[in-house]
């Protein structure tokens, strides 16, 4: 659906759209990057592309893991599978983004979280291996600095538009077969 003209739409939201109304609804970004220079340049660049979401840095995967699945494990507030991403490294100290990644895909709590791998990783095995174990987007990060920053900027462009899943339903209670 395009906007009505000379109505500008808000940055760093995810539209939603239904027959009765639109919702417009930010989407909370959640890096897991051990390279301070790298997730400097991926929040820099999101927000450039007009991503004006709220912003979470994991420094590797022992605290992706602990952060998600921890004693004190909590989204932060308002995140919800259905209004946050992960962006997700693969190659990190103690616990590495792959791992992390079939914790969080193996787990009902966390396994509907979508998860976007964002690694300097290209070998087809391991992009297979991810999306095999339910990454949602694998993007490798290029080498030279304007590409990586050109690809931040597209994914953040991606980011605004991309429509997540709606929370799931709870079903309704069954009742036992009537005896007698």
């Amino acid at each position: 659906m395009t906007p009505p003209r000379g109505r500008a739409q808000p940055t760093g939201a995810r539209i939603s759209e239904s027959v009765d109304d639109m919702t417009v609804q930010p989407v909370h970004i959640i890096l897991t990057e051990d390279d301070d220079g790298h997730a400097s340049l991926v929040e820099r660049n999101l927000k450039r592309a007009g991503l004006a979401n709220g912003f979470t840095r994991l420094r590797d995967g022992q605290e992706a893991v602990e952060y998600f699945h921890g004693p004190d494990a909590k989204l932060p507030s308002g995140c919800t599978a259905n209004n946050c991403v992960l962006l997700l490294d693969i190659n990190m100290p103690r616990v590495d983004g792959v791992e992390v990644l079939r914790r969080l895909k193996s787990d009902p709590r966390t396994s509907s979280l979508p998860v976007i791998m964002l690694t300097t990783t290209d070998d087809p095995r391991e992009v297979e291996r991810c999306y095999a174990l339910g990454c949602n987007v694998y993007v490798t990060k290029p080498v030279e600095y304007e590409s990586f920053v050109e690809a931040v900027k597209r994914l953040g462009f991606f980011l605004q538009v991309v429509k997540l899943p709606a929370p799931a339903a709870a079903a309704p209670a069954q009742r036992p077969p009537a005896v007698g």
